[in-house]
């Protein structure tokens, strides 16, 4: 198909129609209100499910309801009505069905602003919810990969029966850009054989989250942790950017991931030898490729839209062999590349 001219928002509410979304509930919340005002008029006009729900804790468990019943859903929020998904989530993961979430991230703590922001990163990668789970977390860097994404984070909920996020924030909502969506999918004709569709003519199917005894949970969860473990085997992803000769790394995501790469260009015009790896998982995160590059960089250079959360799982993967510095901007501030340049350039003078 041909290339058009998307806004974020609007790029990934019809991707996810195209592939295959058949249940949308939500709330608005800036920046990421147009792909819910995108959504109910093209849901509607497709002959599936649109519902504003009252709150995001409704949306949740709309969510989740539809996610058991077999259907391809998901919702799409920022950081004030994730918070408040937490609870939902935990319950969705608990209870093993597939459901993708979009998280356009904005400036926090609180209600802060409407601005960009990665200071959700904690609350995605570490467990958005009580007990022990992951999700899996992708993050795009443009809208063609936001794009993408969609249709990736369907496939990988589905495989594994598990949550899926998009990262993405304000700017990736906002922006404009050329980008192909994908051609429209047809719909299933049958339902899982786990869903809960009514059991007429065979065993009821029970969905829960809730196992009494300790013996019990512990089975389930020992479960959860194998599923895990084999997530964490097949379904890292990142982009390296001239790592192979390089003395520092950079080491980015999503928006910001996107303007190293400018930076790295930058400096390699200025005869330093900088590389870029840009993890488009959080989780699982590519902490062998990372302890791999460590011993072989003078130096890491972490930069975030926040104070410094992803950095710790840079350190971990370092694990020592060598520095890992970091550059953030908090608040919706967006880090413009001469100001990373600049940090680069002073640490290539220090590692000199």
């Amino acid at each position: 198909m041909a290339k058009e001219l998307l806004k974020g928002n609007v790029a990934f509410a019809e991707a996810a129609l195209r592939y295959g979304l058949e249940a949308y509930f939500g709330y608005p919340i800036t920046p990421q209100s147009e792909a819910l005002e995108h959504l109910s008029k093209r849901m509607v006009e497709e002959g599936r499910v649109f519902l504003q729900a009252e709150s995001e804790v409704a949306a949740v468990n709309m969510v989740y309801g539809a996610a058991a019943a077999g259907v391809r859903t998901m919702t799409s929020t920022s950081g004030p009505g994730f918070a408040l998904m937490a609870e939902g989530l935990s319950y969705i993961a608990g209870s093993e069905v597939p459901a993708v979430f979009v998280n356009m991230q904005r400036g926090g703590p609180g209600l802060g602003n409407i601005q960009p922001s990665q200071a959700d990163y904690f609350f995605m990668v570490k467990t958005a919810g009580h007990g022990d789970f992951h999700p899996i977390v992708l993050a795009p860097a443009n809208i063609q990969e936001m794009i993408d994404m969609v249709g990736l984070a369907f496939d990988l909920a589905e495989k594994y029966r598990t949550l899926v996020y998009i990262a993405g924030d304000g700017s990736l909502g906002q922006m404009m850009e050329s980008a192909e969506l994908p051609p429209m999918q047809a719909l299933p004709t049958e339902r899982p054989d786990w869903a809960v569709t009514g059991c007429e003519g065979r065993d009821p199917n029970l969905i829960t989250s809730l196992y009494l005894g300790a013996k019990n949970l512990e089975a389930v969860n020992l479960r959860l942790q194998a599923k895990l473990r084999e997530i964490e085997e097949n379904e890292i992803r990142y982009q390296e950017y001239e790592v192979e000769d390089a003395e520092i790394l950079l080491v980015a995501y999503g928006t910001v991931g996107r303007i190293c790469t400018t930076v790295v260009r930058e400096a390699r015009k200025a005869g330093l030898k900088v590389g870029l790896l840009r993890p488009q998982t959080l989780w699982p995160f590519p902490l062998a490729r990372l302890r791999e590059l460590a011993g072989q960089v003078k130096v890491m250079f972490v930069s975030e839209m926040n104070a410094g959360q992803m950095l710790e799982d840079v350190e971990r993967a370092a694990a020592g062999q060598c520095p890992v510095k970091f550059y953030g901007r908090m608040g919706g501030v967006v880090p413009l590349t001469d100001e990373i340049l600049n940090a680069v350039k002073q640490l290539a003078e220090e590692v000199r």
